[in-house]
Formats: structure tokens, sequence, C-alpha cells
């Protein structure tokens, strides 16, 4: 198990999950998936509108559901964290692409 560390996380994770097709592109690409977690875990949104950019920062404040998209040589990925449940906790983000939603 790797340990991650985050400078700054701005959320808990939960549990992380990838998609297979999400997972085989990024070995296509040589690309760590830790990075896109890293990156969505600061609160670098990617890719997105300032529509949700503005809904994801007011998701920092009531708890609901964090989007980031991120293009990495021409491939859409998103990830997405849930809404934290009753206790405040979120139980997982996932990455996956666009056509697995």
């Amino acid at each position: 198990m790797v340990a991650m560390t985050v400078p700054n996380p701005c959320f808990t994770l939960g549990h992380i999950i990838a998609t297979p097709g999400a997972l085989d592109a990024l070995n296509e690409l040589n690309y760590p998936p830790l990075a896109l977690i890293n990156r969505h875990r600061r609160g670098d949104w990617g890719d997105l509108d300032d529509e949700d950019v503005q809904a994801n920062n007011e998701a920092l404040m009531d708890g609901s559901r964090l989007l980031s998209a991120y293009v990495i040589q021409n491939v859409k990925f998103w990830i997405i964290t849930e809404a934290m449940d009753d206790n405040g906790d979120r139980a997982a983000t996932t990455i996956l692409l666009p056509s697995e939603y």
C-alpha cells in the first residue's frame, strides 16, 4: 500500500475506485492515477466550466458531490467524489471515462 500525502487537501476521498476503462486508458498513456487524484483532492478541478467550478466550491461547504474533469493527451477522465453521508463522510472517489458514467 502506498501512502498518499497531498499538500493542503480540501476534503476526504473515501475509498478510491477506478473503472477498468479508466485504468486501461491511463496505463496506455503511462499516466499515474494518483496524479489525477492528487489534483482533485487539492481542489484543482481541471477542465470544467465556471458553473461546475462554482458547484464544486459550494460542495466543499455543503458536502455535496464533487466532480473534476481532466484531459490527458486528448482522453477525458472524470473523477467523482460522492456526497457526504449523515456522519460527514464521503464513501468513495471514482476515476472513470465519461462514456462509463
